[in-house]
């Protein structure tokens, strides 16, 4: 996120334009699959408000863009270690460590997830544009877990149509604060970007439709092992949804208090797909960070 926020205000002659074909025609570096991303991520705003790509703009129309992405910049390779849990000739399921961003933005252009992928794999989709090499989705850079990373388009828009589709399995192991008395619960409330703090999400009328299972797993004095089921993909959903109900992630910075040195205690544990190739149902688990098994056997002792 970059404070230096981007603002256009639509002419007359835009009316009843596509937002995302406005955009990269005057954004002509940026790939149209690219602004769609940001759309979808809340990182391009109409009148302060959630938009979706399809929306046609009206004169007069703020569009405020939030992340400046939009210069184009070279990514350089970088031979940094990544735990591959799988790998054929379309995809890579990849174990992506807490701490490690996943792909390149204003201020953040080395080290990265894409940074690793591009010295370690010749061959990676390119829909999302320059700076999102085979990105289908991404994790919160402290959040850790299993990525799908598409090596070429057809995998990529396979993937990301069972994303759209909610027909992805995705499931999440989350440490948060307080007693949750209820054994499972469903979180419904709709995400936007935080008016009042554009790096922050909240839960806004004007928000993208998000909703959110989870399911106790263990008690401790004054927090809960929970077990999450997105039906959604909203940036930050997690984080928003259990703040909202009162019980924010342990150790999340952005929404909670931050207790230590370790990132909020989210690991994206289990993923589960239909291949795009072979249309064979396939899923992933993965151990929590050691970190967070320590942290948790200090809580039970």
């Amino acid at each position: 996120m970059n404070d230096d926020v981007i603002r256009m205000t639509v002419t007359n002659d835009q009316n009843k334009t596509r937002i995302d074909k406005y955009l990269s025609n005057e954004l002509d570096e940026i790939s149209r699959s690219t602004i769609q991303s940001l759309i979808d991520e809340d990182y391009i705003l109409v009148n302060g408000e959630s938009t979706k790509s399809s929306y046609k703009l009206k004169e007069n129309d703020l569009i405020e863009i939030f992340e400046t992405e939009l210069n184009s910049k070279e990514i350089t390779p970088m031979n940094i270690p990544l735990e591959i849990v799988y790998e054929d000739d379309d995809l890579l399921i990849v174990n992506k460590p807490s701490g490690m961003v996943v792909h390149p933005a204003p201020g953040h252009y080395k080290d990265t997830m894409v940074n690793a992928l591009m010295y370690h794999f010749e061959s990676l989709s390119n829909i999302n544009g320059s700076l999102r090499p085979g990105i289908v989705h991404r994790l919160d850079k402290d959040t850790s877990g299993l990525l799908m990373v598409a090596k070429n388009n057809y995998a990529h828009e396979k993937l990301a149509e069972e994303l759209q589709l909610k027909e992805t399995k995705r499931e999440y192991i989350a440490l948060v604060e307080g007693v949750i008395k209820n054994k499972r619960g469903k979180i419904n409330a709709p995400i936007g970007r935080d008016p009042h703090n554009r790096l922050r999400m909240s839960i806004i009328s004007g928000g993208k439709s998000a909703v959110t299972h989870f399911e106790v797993i263990e008690v401790f004095n004054d927090m809960t092992l929970i077990k999450c089921r997105l039906e959604t993909g909203r940036t930050h959903q997690i984080r928003v949804h259990m703040k909202y109900i009162g019980h924010p992630l342990v150790n999340d910075e952005l929404y909670g208090i931050k207790i230590d040195d370790f990132g909020q205690y989210l690991h994206a544990k289990i993923i589960g797909f239909t291949h795009p190739r072979t249309n064979e149902w396939m899923s992933f688990d993965s151990e929590l960070p050691e970190e967070f098994k320590e942290f948790l056997h200090k809580k039970k002792g």
